[in-house]
């Protein structure tokens, strides 16, 4: 039994140290390749503090470490916020992309932004959050609104599908009729984007973020009991209902950072917790809590980097690379979960 669990411990680590390999493997090429390629002497004398470059010295300091900071949180942020919505509605295609809470969050901000622009009024990082928060908190509702009314899972995905349309849509009005050159400015980020970060967003969402996902390791027990059953985890002394409110309420706190910085991001929440769950082979939280950070955070790392440098200059949104690359892997679980039933 002891060298059974010193195995499976061999494993995790195993697992942990290529996703921080191939984290460290993807920053320093993220900072390297770009419009203007830099020579890895260079990023190193940079990264030490050495000014002799100047022109480097601000392209990665104030450009590049910035929007790779960004990736890091927001996409270990979006893991994990689709991970937890997973775990409460016990589906693995339940993320906050498909079910509309990053498009409430977006409708929410771009309302804001129209609100306070208009009057000229520049809105702090911490404004940003809380305004796609609320939307986020919106759409949760109307989706667990309708799973309390729907108990199949694919109607409500359907329906939260239809409620990404419809604030995608208004959203889109509210750009195509707006005169701030400001306010059109929106447009690029309702595409989702992780361009123009600066160190005070990336300061802001760090703190949000890291506060959010101790909480969540908190939780990390009592998520454990619950994917065993609601009477096994009462059994263990677990409030269901605060649990639940816990759940949600950190969920959307992690997707509002990730839609209020960088707009909505598609599959990134879905994909990548399966992906994770492959990789670890268990279903322990203690275990996949900072796998699918670590993970998210090398696939959103990776996205960025193609978004900006295949067609360089012209870069594609994030949400575009992350759907070509995620959604297969989402076809691929819907074809297997259909082919394991047929055979139950």
């Amino acid at each position: 039994m002891m060298k059974k669990g010193n195995n499976i411990n061999k494993k995790y680590g195993l697992c942990f140290a290529i996703l921080l390999v191939l984290l460290f493997v993807s920053v320093i090429s993220s900072i390297s390749v770009g419009s203007t390629n830099i020579s890895f002497k260079e990023v190193w004398n940079a990264l030490c503090g050495n000014k002799d470059n100047i022109v480097v010295y601000r392209i990665i300091w104030d450009v590049r470490m910035p929007r790779i900071c960004a990736a890091i949180f927001l996409g270990g942020a979006l893991t994990v916020s689709g991970y937890l919505l997973q775990i409460f509605f016990s589906n693995p295609i339940a993320g906050p992309f498909v079910l509309g809470i990053s498009s409430g969050a977006k409708l929410t901000v771009a309302l804001a932004m129209i609100c306070f622009i208009s009057n000229g009024v520049q809105m702090s990082s911490g404004m940003l959050v809380l305004s796609a928060f609320i939307g986020s908190m919106v759409s949760m509702g109307f989706v667990l609104l309708v799973s309390g009314k729907v108990k199949n899972m694919s109607m409500l995905v359907v329906c939260g599908v239809m409620i990404g349309y419809i604030c995608s849509a208004i959203c889109d009005f509210i750009v195509a009729f707006a005169e701030d050159s400001n306010i059109v400015n929106l447009h690029n980020w309702s595409l989702g984007s992780f361009a123009g970060m600066l160190w005070s967003h990336v300061s802001c969402m760090a703190v949000v973020i890291t506060l959010a996902i101790i909480c969540v390791f908190l939780l990390s027990k009592p998520m454990h009991a619950y994917q065993l059953g609601e009477e096994y985890a009462k059994n263990l002394g677990v409030n269901i209902k605060r649990f639940r409110l816990a759940i949600i309420l950190l969920s959307g706190i992690l997707s509002a950072c990730v839609t209020a910085f960088a707009g909505p991001i598609s599959f990134v929440g879905i994909a990548v917790p399966h992906l994770i769950r492959v990789m670890f082979k268990t279903s322990k939280p203690m275990v996949l809590v900072p796998g699918c950070f670590l993970g998210g955070a090398c696939f959103c790392l990776i996205c960025d980097m193609i978004a900006r440098t295949v067609f360089a200059p012209i870069e594609l949104s994030i949400s575009s690379v992350t759907a070509i690359f995620g959604a297969p892997i989402v076809i691929i679980m819907l074809v297997k979960r259909k082919a394991n039933h047929t055979r139950g």
